[in-house]
């Protein structure tokens, strides 16, 4: 987000505090912030605050002697507006074309992409009127990024969480790039590390932290695509708005993955499903041994048996860790199991958040570089928009 332009409108709602955090969040990524405060923002947020994390323009009245055309310049200045949080007034105005103050009259001199953030009590946010007037936002091209569910400041529990702000990073992030451009497409995404358990405490595992997997799940779903995630065991929060399901063991990846294969065009197979269990499993604890043969069995080949039964129009994507020849195994990978690409990386980066992945196809070998967010869009890019020379 490096140079981005942000125009952050903020409104009355509890959760405006977070939209400090959001501000300072998107001036450490290198973006510039100006800010518009409604009236009643100000009963929980300060203009000086925003002043002092964007070091930029303040603004909360309409008519400024100082710049009588604000709403204009603003509109014209910015690369997106974010409306964070979005009460259901504002939501109300918005869909309905109203300007009576500077935020709204802004907003409908706005032509860039445009993000509203809603939170509100969850009977709010469920009314009906309230889902209506977002439903025509996303007819007229705005991207709206769906509550959380959890307890709310009003002491309720149920849909109206402003979301971690992280997760809004990476709306702006997707929309500022992508936008929408792959609804209708059904995506399904497996991650993380499966385990063999030998008895109750102990398993076999590998290294893979799911990160890869929760990206590529995360920017797919934002960028309008119905997804369903299946992951083992990850060392991150599953994004609160994807429909997943956990499958820890290899048998049980094979087992979730046949069920939801016939329904998806694209199947990023992201997993580390183990090779290998124990022949038996213990039950309870086994004790210590001085000598101890634990005799192992090869588990079921998930990708291989997928890309046996892959059906014309379905796009199937495996991924290989080599310790060496990463583009060579890659290659062998790929006509072994049937496969439309392999993803290929070395071990080394395995788990990190920044990382370079030879993506290889039956023709083609193309280079991928950063954060596994910047990965995952530039994979859909080529696997479902086609632009491999992008």
């Amino acid at each position: 987000m490096k140079n981005t332009k942000i125009l952050l409108g903020v409104t009355g709602g509890i959760a405006a505090y977070k939209a400090i955090d959001l501000a300072s969040r998107l001036i450490k990524a290198g973006a510039e912030v100006k800010t518009i405060l409604t009236k009643n923002s100000q009963k929980f947020v300060t203009p000086d605050v925003f002043r002092a994390i964007t070091r930029n323009q303040v603004e909360t009245e309409a008519f400024n002697l100082d710049e009588p055309i604000a709403h204009i310049d603003m509109a014209d200045w910015a690369d997106m507006l974010v409306v964070a949080p979005a009460t259901a007034n504002i939501i109300g105005k918005l869909a309905g074309g109203i300007g009576d103050d500077l935020l709204s009259t802004t907003v409908l001199a706005m032509h860039k992409p445009r993000l509203v953030v809603p939170a509100m009590n969850v009977h709010m946010y469920a009314n009906s009127i309230v889902q209506e007037n977002l439903e025509k936002l996303r007819r007229h091209g705005w991207m709206i990024l769906e509550p959380d569910t959890g307890r709310l400041a009003c002491g309720y529990e149920g849909k109206g969480r402003f979301p971690d702000v992280e997760e809004v990073l990476f709306a702006i992030r997707c929309y500022l790039e992508h936008g929408r451009d792959m609804v209708g497409k059904r995506v399904l995404v497996t991650a993380g590390a499966c385990r063999e358990h030998l008895d109750d405490m102990r398993f076999l595992t590998n290294h893979s932290s799911g990160l890869m997997g929760l990206a590529l799940a995360r920017a797919a779903f934002l960028r309008g695509a119905d997804v369903r995630l299946i992951h083992a065991h990850i060392d991150y929060k599953v994004p609160y708005d994807i429909d997943a399901i956990r499958a820890e063991t290899a048998q049980q990846m094979y087992d979730a993955c046949h069920n939801a294969f016939e329904e998806c065009d694209i199947l990023f197979m992201a997993s580390a499903v183990t090779d290998y269990t124990f022949a038996e499993r213990v039950e309870g604890k086994m004790k210590k041994a001085d000598d101890l043969n634990l005799p192992m069995k090869r588990t079921k080949d998930v990708l291989k048996s997928l890309g046996e039964i892959k059906r014309t129009g379905q796009t199937l994507i495996g991924f290989a860790a080599e310790s060496e020849d990463v583009v060579e195994n890659a290659r062998k990978k790929l006509e072994l199991k049937r496969l439309d690409y392999v993803a290929g990386n070395l071990i080394k980066v395995s788990g990190q958040k920044e990382s370079l992945v030879h993506f290889v196809s039956k023709d083609n070998v193309i280079e991928i570089s950063g954060d596994k967010f910047d990965i995952a869009n530039r994979m859909l890019d080529i696997v479902a928009c086609g632009k491999e020379t992008v």
